[in-house]
């Protein structure tokens, strides 16, 4: 039995496919080196690594497998036929998925029959066209069993916003299991709910409206907080708007309507213009706020995740 590795706030756990880390585990004997998640953000985090394939056995090099489509059936087979790993590829990853509940997230490979989120090639049974209509093996059956854990496949994480989506979520989806961990309470469930405020009003103004009335009444809070965190998540997968980031700005803004000198004021509402016309990338108007938090001391504001939900020296408010 594998030693069992347990949540450690401190440091948030990732999962990440094998080959992104320059790991030769590929069926040619290469691997998906990725410099972003190898070299840019590798120090904020604590790496597991799976490759399913070389984990059953496979090696390097190997024969390449392909998805099957077969009715209602998907086998993994070589492009010849002549090998089927299909009930060793589900075994492995029925199994592997049990062991990873302490996870914050997962980094996947596109394009894999084993790892690929989504748009993975499915061959019609006989023939040799193919369709991108399939997940693969493990990435199903992980994304499966933990529903709500932020994954994403790493050629999606170049595309800025849902770089910044995907690590927003993965530090409000520690921040959640730190507080059950320290023991859940009603006090500390509407704490968190007025934090995520802002940040819930940016990624969704319906989930905001929705999950404050969920609070309102808690008769059971393990129920309560099980389903407020359902909609938490799912909300936060929504990307945020510049419509939405400008409101939400607009919002904070009116906190400071009586600290602020007309300059000043003048200065943060043609930040917030700019913001919305993509003339300035969101981290202007945010850093503009932030120092009028420390300025003026407003806790509530000061509290809220929105302003800071990721740390700064990753760079993901400074190109959108």
């Amino acid at each position: 039995m594998p030693d069992t590795v347990v949540f450690v706030p401190e440091k948030i756990q990732i999962g990440i496919s094998s080959c992104l880390l320059g790991n030769q585990v590929r069926f040619d004997g290469g691997h998906k080196n990725s410099y972003y998640c190898k070299q840019e953000i590798e120090p904020f985090f604590e790496y597991t690594t799976v490759c399913p394939e070389m984990a059953i056995g496979m090696g390097a090099p190997r024969k390449s497998i392909r998805q099957i489509r077969d009715g209602d059936i998907v086998h993994i087979r070589s492009a010849d036929g002549s090998l089927d790993v299909t009930d060793k590829l589900n075994e492995y990853s029925r199994s592997k998925v049990e062991e990873l509940d302490y996870l914050g997230g997962y980094i996947l490979c596109a394009k894999s029959p084993t790892c690929g989120m989504e748009r993975v090639t499915e061959y019609k049974i006989g023939t040799n066209n193919g369709s991108k209509t399939g997940v693969g093996v493990f990435a199903k059956i992980l994304m499966e069993r933990y529903p709500f854990l932020p994954v994403e496949e790493e050629g999606r994480l170049h595309d800025l916003p849902i770089r910044e989506n995907f690590f927003t979520r993965v530090f409000a989806y520690n921040d959640w299991r730190k507080m059950n961990q320290s023991g859940l309470t009603k006090h500390k469930l509407m704490q968190f709910h007025s934090r995520y405020k802002y940040l819930l009003m940016a990624h969704s103004p319906k989930w905001y409206r929705e999950l404050g009335p969920i609070l309102a009444d808690i008769q059971d809070l393990e129920q309560t907080a099980q389903q407020y965190f359902e909609g938490f998540m799912t909300a936060l997968k929504i990307i945020a708007t510049r419509k939405n980031h400008t409101s939400t700005l607009q919002h904070i803004q009116g906190y400071f309507k009586k600290q602020l000198t007309a300059d000043q004021k003048e200065e943060l509402s043609e930040s917030i213009l700019k913001y919305r016309q993509g003339m300035l990338p969101l981290l202007v108007p945010i850093t503009l706020i932030n120092h009028y938090v420390r300025e003026f001391h407003t806790p509530y504001i000061q509290e809220q995740v929105y302003l800071n939900p990721h740390p700064e020296a990753l760079k993901l408010r400074y190109a959108y």
